[in-house]
């Protein structure tokens, strides 16, 4: 079983990739660098009070705005290990799982607080809010996508599994 466990860091509906990473830092593609930046101009403290491992819950439409593949290599590479939202715009759905960010559509987000500590089982669909003793349920990840996200996305994939027929010859 696939869990991830961290503290929630809770925004609003509607965060789109330019709160994401704004588009000032966009001048480099070195994730080390975004990740400084990351949601800075939803809070100017993030990066300064979160930890590695944390996750953010947020309300509908997470991701909307501009197709950038910098919005979720800049959280994962900050060490956001989750995101929880209501929704998520469709491209950036996809992106995150080619970056091998792991996200989830929850629609009682609301329920979560920030601080609360909360755990994601990842293949059974639950997410249990530690603090409360509440679990929700959510929609399990499809197996392929759980092994992008294994494998840390699409490209790592990609790569094992070309390794694996060139060692099957």
């Amino acid at each position: 079983m696939n869990v991830i466990t961290g503290k929630v860091w809770k925004f609003g509906d509607n965060i789109d990739t330019d709160l994401i990473i704004a588009a000032r830092y966009l001048n480099t593609s070195d994730p080390h660098e975004l990740a400084k930046h990351v949601m800075e101009d939803a809070d100017p403290e993030f990066v300064k009070k979160m930890q590695p491992g944390d996750i953010i819950v947020a309300g509908e439409n997470f991701g909307c705005g501009s197709s950038r593949e910098h919005a979720p290599i800049a959280l994962k590479a900050a060490g956001v290990s989750a995101v929880v939202a209501k929704s998520f715009a469709r491209i950036f759905y996809r992106n995150a799982f080619n970056m091998g960010l792991p996200i989830f559509e929850l629609k009682e987000c609301d329920n979560i607080e920030a601080g609360d500590l909360i755990s994601i089982e990842m293949d059974k669909g639950n997410i249990v809010d530690l603090n409360r003793k509440v679990t929700y349920k959510f929609q399990p990840i499809p197996e392929f996508m759980q092994e992008l996200l294994a494998c840390g996305g699409l490209m790592n994939y990609a790569k094992a599994e070309m390794l694996k027929k060139q060692e099957a010859l």
